[in-house]
């Protein structure tokens, strides 16, 4: 193992050797008996780490507003009325933006697809040039006419 390879493994999992990864558990034991002052080093410095984590205690939940928030939740689902029946969404749009809208995004799709069939008919008709100018040359040139 190498110096780095100990180091990640020290900074990512702690210097507890029982949280680092088994497949690489052995190695790193043996690593750092084998390089002496450096990997304890890096062990002391992650064990400080660890300590100041482990000292950290959570806040726990104020109890009063967990239930006023819970209370509140339960208001704002019951005072939204149920519609049956489908209804366009009130974006504050009115029907004529909402038409124009649709009718830009029908142009832009038939843009698109007059695209595409011409671009094919053009790059057929470019093809056919090739081989009809090959074909009035004397000597045939197979990588212009295979394109």
């Amino acid at each position: 193992m190498k110096a780095e390879r100990f180091q990640m493994i020290v900074e990512a999992y702690g210097a507890d050797p029982a949280r680092w990864p088994e497949a690489e558990r052995d190695a790193a034991l043996a690593y750092a008996d084998q390089a002496g002052e450096t990997a304890r080093a890096v062990l002391a410095e992650a064990r400080v780490l660890d300590v100041g984590l482990a000292g950290h205690a959570a806040p726990l939940p104020d109890a009063a507003a967990f239930a006023r928030a819970l209370t509140g939740a339960g208001a704002a689902l019951t005072a939204v009325p149920r519609v049956r029946g489908f209804r366009l969404p009130d974006f504050g749009l009115d029907r004529f933006r909402l038409a124009s809208g649709a009718g830009l995004m029908a142009a832009a799709c038939a843009g698109v697809m007059f695209g595409v069939t011409l671009s094919d008919r053009l790059t057929a008709d470019v093809q056919a040039d090739a081989v009809l100018y090959q074909a009035t040359l004397g000597g045939i040139d197979d990588t212009e006419v295979l394109g």
